[in-house]
């Protein structure tokens, strides 16, 4: 059953980032560009998505996921070197090439091999970061 609910998720997260245009990466580069051709269109698809959310979060309070486990402690509220360096990072990636980690998934399909080349070094990066940020953890705790 979780098997069931995760993939109808996922197709649903799917169809709702190409739906929206986040797997055009013209448009997410026209978002991106406040100071040139900006598009603003993409504000509506952020808050089509944290307005609802926001709402669901409410309900989860003393709740269980259906298909078991429990849902995640929010996050901490302090920033540190590893949230700031993992934001800068995921901000060039997603300005640079217009993707970020769900839409190069779901657009793998039909961005050629730029759209293998990107979500390869994606997976490079995310299977680097622990390691990089046990060496910023040893800095920062030297200093």
């Amino acid at each position: 059953m979780r098997l069931f609910f995760s993939f109808l998720a996922g197709g649903l997260f799917g169809a709702g980032l190409f739906i929206s245009g986040m797997t055009d990466t013209i448009k997410v580069q026209g978002w991106l560009d406040v100071f040139g051709d900006w598009d603003p269109t993409l504000a509506f698809v952020m808050g089509g998505a944290i307005i609802p959310m926001f709402i669901a979060w409410q309900f989860t309070k003393g709740r269980a996921p259906l298909v078991g486990g429990a849902f995640p402690s929010p996050a901490r509220p302090e920033l540190d070197h590893r949230l700031i360096t993992g934001s800068v990072m995921f901000g060039m990636g997603w300005g640079l090439v217009g993707l970020c980690p769900g839409p190069v998934i779901a657009s793998i399909t039909y961005n050629g091999w730029e759209g293998v080349l990107f979500m390869l070094a994606m997976i490079a990066g995310m299977v680097a970061a622990p390691k990089t940020g046990e060496q910023l953890d040893h800095i920062a705790a030297k200093a």
